[in-house]
């Protein structure tokens, strides 16, 4: 049995992950739906306009509610928890550790008392530079070492959710290196597939950074590209196929690709020739950067998500030419 077939909560609904979830929750009909986040100053509003939704409720007044009353905002048969503060600069640990760790413990516990399907975002950055693998299987949590305070901020829950048992009841996605539509609102953690387009537009060329360890020549440093409509699918997956399933997920392609592979699909996407500078990686990042993400799907898979991938350069042609040529965002 699906666990859409009631009222929907969807935290983050108005950021680039969670907007998207909408949208392809309205593709299948789905609009009962209640969406909170943090609007802000910036323009991320916009996400929302194309969408179709019962209500908004700003992240701080659903923090209150839940505090005070399972039942303050009604029922709901399922609660995506994708917000949170994802800029993986964040300085503010204080912050991170509350607004990511403390909320989420609110929120699950919150979804688990009334029956909901708790379903959330952790994180590909709580696996650190990968040395200690990148298996989602392996539930030897404690080894992983996070490099930046957003992923241990994810890291946090995660270990808090295997302690108390509730891991095999609620579902986290590890979001590997998403890029696509109602991504313009993010400023610097923007993809480079939006980055670059603008770089393109205003210079004709592309700026990469240069590698700082000699087994990866410039460019070549490899990261798992996962189209954001990819991304909602697996996650709806969970909700509607496999409503029953528990633990720690990879949602990836499964492949790993180059920066310049990359580059390359979007000056195709634009009918341009490669022009491409290599510049000196900022001193800050470079002890916490990542140098090549593989994200193993098999544990996916194996819950009977069958869907295929859409190629890299494939999701780059719809990505550049349906949503950044135009200005459109999902659903217009």
């Amino acid at each position: 049995m699906s666990s859409l077939d009631g009222r929907i909560l969807v935290t983050g609904g108005a950021g680039f992950i969670g907007s998207a979830l909408v949208w392809a929750l309205n593709q299948r009909g789905h609009t009962d739906i209640v969406i909170s986040d943090f609007l802000g100053t910036d323009e991320k509003w916009k996400n929302l306009v194309a969408l179709n939704y019962a209500d908004y409720v700003d992240a701080a007044e659903l923090r209150r509610r839940v505090a005070t009353s399972t039942t303050g905002l009604g029922k709901f048969s399922a609660v995506f928890h994708l917000g949170a503060c994802s800029a993986t600069t964040e300085k503010d640990a204080g912050y991170l550790a509350d607004n990511n760790y403390a909320y989420t413990k609110e929120l699950a516990a919150w979804s688990l008392a009334q029956g909901a399907r708790f379903i959330y975002a952790s994180s590909a950055a709580t696996y650190g530079d990968g040395a200690q693998g990148m298996d989602d299987r392996d539930e030897n949590l404690a080894r992983l070492r996070p490099l930046n305070m957003y992923g241990y901020s994810k890291h946090l829950f995660d270990l808090h959710a295997q302690r108390v048992g509730w891991l095999s009841r609620i579902v986290g996605v590890k979001y590997f290196n998403v890029f696509g539509p109602n991504e313009d609102h993010k400023a610097d953690m923007r993809s480079l597939v939006n980055k670059a387009y603008q770089q393109i537009l205003a210079t004709g060329k592309v700026q990469l950074f240069k590698s700082h360890k000699p087994e990866f020549k410039d460019g070549e440093q490899m990261r798992d590209f996962l189209y954001v409509k990819d991304a909602v699918e697996m996650t709806i997956h969970f909700a509607e196929k496999a409503p029953a399933t528990g633990g720690l997920y990879n949602l990836g392609s499964g492949e790993a690709n180059t920066w310049l592979t990359l580059a390359r699909a979007i000056f195709t996407a634009l009918s341009r020739d490669p022009a491409i500078d290599f510049i000196p990686m900022p001193e800050v990042l470079r002890g916490k950067y990542q140098y090549y993400t593989k994200a193993d799907i098999a544990k996916l898979r194996a819950t009977g998500y069958t869907r295929a991938m859409t190629p890299l350069s494939e999701a780059v042609r719809d990505y550049v030419q349906h949503y950044l040529v135009p200005g459109k965002k999902l659903g217009e």
